[in-house]
């Protein structure tokens, strides 16, 4: 697969996102990577498909984590194909993030919450037996259309203090502008927390969830890498980055959800004054840890090396013992990891996924027919490689009948094991 640059798809940054400097080191490379949610439609497709440098950058300056190389995002966003509706996992954790915003705000019917990124309005919907007012912003027109449809007023643009600053004209200052799993797919991250917080009232709260820096490094969360995620933060760059934009830092919760997250909560300097003493404290261990300083990421690409090595060493194993192997999940993740580590249909015959905007598609890259879930049942594999790690205990509760009756699971992530 060559990479293909075209300039008006692709171009690479010279310049941190976090603080504009310019001490950046590159210290993990996954080559040359077709874009992860680029699903092609039939074989005819696949000798055009294109492929972008995925490289992983670390700022000496401000400690952010970040991709330098920049894919269009009316290419990546504007026709989208994952759902945050098909995960019974995260239909739980919607329901308790709304109600911890709803509390923690004391929000009052008529109050208005706004979601950027908002996909479905699966987390919107968890807000409406409160009586709120909610308002989606959603790129993706295929899938603004379809929160349209389920009742969620939703906006087809993207976010930004232009949007902002209309939004607020158009509907008022918001209680709540929440972004969960966006923050890091933006290339001008000050200018969307800037957006946020003018789109706010002096007593509102912009609340972001992202994959934790930690959590990536320390659980080898390698294939969370692909060029929808610009940027991989730490405590440490969200309160930078807050500061760029007059918000603080007055809460962040740790959760499990996709490997393990951080939920931000930020109000105004004007109200707030300082970053907790809770959020000061997070980033003191961080630096401990060794996240503010290059050298602990070097590590981490040798041991993204050796993972790569021994799950391909698992898998031709397991095939030249003449077992049967498919994978569970179409996730963008699966194909960081598909690619990176060279796994093809020789190793993994097919995959299954619940979408059904995935399946009948090939993936990308290494091009694995995606086929209905049922096929596990219907084929019974010796073992199923679960790409979409992040809802095992879900996926294999969900087949507990292919279990019973001797199927076994590989998880990849942090270190190839058979469950």
């Amino acid at each position: 697969m060559t990479p293909v640059a075209t300039p008006s798809v692709h171009h690479r940054r010279s310049t941190c996102r976090g603080c504009g400097g310019r001490r950046l080191q590159r210290f993990l490379e996954l080559g040359p990577t077709p874009l992860a949610n680029a699903f092609l439609a039939s074989p005819e497709e696949f000798a055009a498909e294109p492929a972008f440098p995925l490289d992983v950058y670390f700022c000496e300056t401000c400690a952010l984590v970040q991709l330098l190389d920049v894919i269009d995002p009316e290419v990546l966003f504007r026709d989208y194909i994952y759902l945050t509706g098909t995960s019974r996992t995260i239909a739980a954790h919607n329901r308790s993030y709304a109600r911890t915003v709803v509390d923690l705000l004391g929000l009052q019917p008529g109050d208005l919450v706004v979601e950027v990124a908002s996909n479905d309005g699966s987390l919107l919907r968890c807000f409406q037996p409160y009586g709120v007012r909610t308002l989606g912003i959603e790129p993706a027109r295929n899938i603004a259309a379809m929160a349209r449809d389920a009742g969620i007023e939703t906006l087809d643009c993207f976010f930004g203090t232009a949007t902002a600053r209309a939004v607020r004209a158009s509907h008022g200052p918001a209680r709540a502008v929440l972004g969960n799993n966006v923050l890091a797919h933006v290339d001008d991250t000050q200018d969307f927390l800037r957006g946020a917080a003018e789109l706010i009232g002096p007593d509102g709260l912009v609340i972001t969830e992202v994959p934790y820096l930690r959590d990536f490094v320390d659980r080898l969360e390698y294939d969370t890498v692909y060029h929808e995620h610009l940027c991989y933060f730490s405590v440490s760059a969200l309160m930078r980055l807050c500061e760029e934009v007059g918000l603080r830092i007055v809460r962040v919760d740790r959760l499990p959800i996709h490997g393990g997250s951080i939920r931000m909560y930020a109000g105004p300097v004007e109200r707030h004054g300082d970053h907790a003493r809770e959020v000061l404290a997070l980033a003191v261990e961080e630096r401990e840890a060794g996240l503010t300083t290059l050298p602990r990421y070097q590590r981490f690409a040798r041991d993204v090396a050796a993972n790569r090595d021994r799950l391909r060493d698992l898998l031709a194993a397991l095939v030249a013992e003449g077992k049967s192997v498919a994978g569970y999940g179409a996730p963008a993740k699966g194909n960081t990891l598909l690619n990176y580590c060279g796994i093809g249909p020789d190793l993994l015959p097919y995959t299954v996924d619940k979408s059904p905007l995935k399946v009948g598609r090939y993936t990308p890259g290494m091009h694995l027919p995606v086929l209905p879930v049922e096929t596990i049942l219907a084929r019974q594999p010796d073992y199923v490689l679960i790409l979409a790690w992040n809802f095992a205990g879900e996926i294999m509760a969900q087949e507990a009948e292919y279990r019973a009756r001797g199927g076994r699971f590989i998880i990849p992530i942090p270190e190839p094991t058979i469950v």
